[in-house]
């Protein structure tokens, strides 16, 4: 991806995007020091970064761990931020959490899977104590990378952020916006730089600093950040955004 706009647009901090991320629950990748590299069961990653996995009783690192009572392994788990929309290169961005994962067992394991359930009921919960083990992921580090850059977030600054307010409702937004509203796709592809312009243009992102654009060229992608006038926390002020952006006569209506 290559950024198209001199003067960078203003856009969520690394702690926030990397929270954000974390929040999507998108497909993840288990890589320990030694080991292969495999996707967890399931995954969720508390606010303060620790992160709850479950894999499968018989995956290796589960029998690593099991050898020596309270044994730790260093591995980092991969999270990738997937585009909502079908595109060639589906991933915007990339969480990485580098630490040290025990294996839980007893109640402690059971009060682990009843405070991930608390906040994010999931079937596959049930697996845990069945054929499942619980392991945990304490961050020593962060790393994020997406189109705004490549940063470095400590484990105090992630747990002091919070992810973006629309990132729950983004991947059905920007899903209807791509099926049934092209039109309104077009309208805001005028704020692109005019030679980015007839290239196959895709809502890739939404937060509350602004859109993002996916401009899918002959030879290149290219990801264009538009801003809103302000930074907006609702749907009301969003939509208000949205209008402005498209240049409709009836802004003052919101």
């Amino acid at each position: 991806m290559t950024d198209t706009q001199l003067k960078r647009p203003p856009a969520p901090h690394a702690a926030e995007r990397a929270r954000t991320i974390a929040a999507r629950h998108g497909s993840a990748a288990l890589l320990p020091q030694s080991g292969s590299r495999t996707s967890p069961l399931f995954h969720h990653v508390h606010p303060c970064g620790t992160t709850i996995l479950l894999l499968a009783d018989e995956h290796p690192l589960v029998a690593q761990l099991w050898q020596t009572p309270r044994a730790e392994v260093t591995a980092m788990l991969e999270i990738a931020d997937q585009a909502p929309v079908q595109l060639r290169e589906p991933v915007r961005g990339l969480l990485w959490l580098t630490g040290w994962v025990a294996a839980l067992d007893g109640e402690e394991a059971r009060q682990e899977i009843l405070a991930v359930a608390d906040v994010r009921p999931d079937h596959r919960l049930l697996d845990a104590g069945h054929g499942a083990s619980v392991l945990r992921l304490t961050p020593a580090s962060m790393v994020i990378a997406d189109a705004e850059g490549t940063s470095s977030i400590r484990p105090e600054q992630f747990a002091s952020a919070r992810p973006d307010p629309f990132c729950r409702n983004e991947d059905n937004w920007l899903r209807h916006l791509e099926a049934a509203h092209r039109d309104v796709v077009g309208q805001l592809a005028r704020h692109l730089p005019e030679e980015l312009r007839s290239g196959n243009v895709r809502p890739l992102g939404l937060d509350r600093f602004g859109l993002r654009l996916r401009v899918e060229a002959e030879c290149d992608d290219h990801d264009v950040r538009i801003a809103f006038s302000r930074p907006v926390s609702t749907a009301q002020e969003l939509a208000a955004e949205l209008r402005r952006l498209m240049g409709c006569p009836f802004l003052s209506q919101r």
